[in-house]
């Protein structure tokens, strides 16, 4: 039997087909183009509406996603700090109990308007028990803060400078919260017993009664 001869691919003629199919086009209306030129503007509008989309709305939305993880790291930072007060909040309340204990000693060494009478008679004591001379005792004028009241009280006193010390010693071991401030020893002229003379500035303090804080409340409130 005789073999058939398998027809062979004349890429000239191919060539020159294509080729005639792009000649005379009509830009006016493509629909009448054969089919490469349609097939070859259609993928041409798709490429350049990829693009368009790629350089616009891809943009915008990677510039979104940026905003996001930005959002998203910042949580997180804020997330680790809260953990970090929650894992130590047991030690912080253990704290803020210790404070608590420590401001109440302090408050129970701050006397009443009521105490200060005695608090007074006990600094003049602490002069006296160690053969101090009180030349001034004087209770200035009362300074209000936010929660308690502070009295300066001028004094000076002559003595030994060692009975001087014992005095400063024992003020500052009083059961109330008393501080001697701005003092001055100086010697006493043509005394031959080498007394001394010491002046001073004590400060104590006391806390305030319920309704002097609302006085100063409404102060306040006036003010505004």
């Amino acid at each position: 039997m005789a073999k058939k001869n398998k027809p062979k691919l004349d890429f000239a003629k191919l060539q020159g087909d294509l080729q005639r199919q792009f000649h005379n086009l009509d830009p006016k209306d493509p629909s009448l183009w054969p089919v490469l030129p349609r097939a070859l503007l259609c993928a041409l509008i798709a490429a350049g509406v990829a693009t368009f989309l790629w350089f616009f709305k891809l943009t915008e939305y990677e510039q979104e996603l940026t905003a996001e993880r930005n959002t998203e790291q910042t949580l997180r930072e804020d997330y680790q700090k809260k953990l970090v007060k929650a894992v130590s909040l047991e030690a912080l309340k253990k704290q803020r109990e210790q404070i608590q204990q420590y401001v109440i000693q302090l408050e129970k060494q701050l006397p009443s308007k009521a105490e200060m009478s005695a608090l007074l008679s006990d600094i003049n004591q602490a002069g006296l028990g160690r053969s101090l001379q009180f030349e001034l005792f004087r209770p200035g004028q009362i300074v209000i803060k936010d929660y308690y009241a502070e009295l300066p009280i001028a004094i000076r006193v002559a003595g030994k400078y060692h009975d001087m010390g014992a005095f400063a010693s024992d003020v500052a071991n009083l059961s109330r919260i008393v501080t001697l401030n701005n003092l001055a020893i100086t010697p006493i002229s043509k005394d031959a017993a080498g007394n001394l003379t010491l002046e001073a500035t004590a400060r104590t303090f006391r806390y305030l009664d319920p309704e002097e804080i609302q006085a100063q409340k409404a102060a306040k409130g006036g003010k505004k």
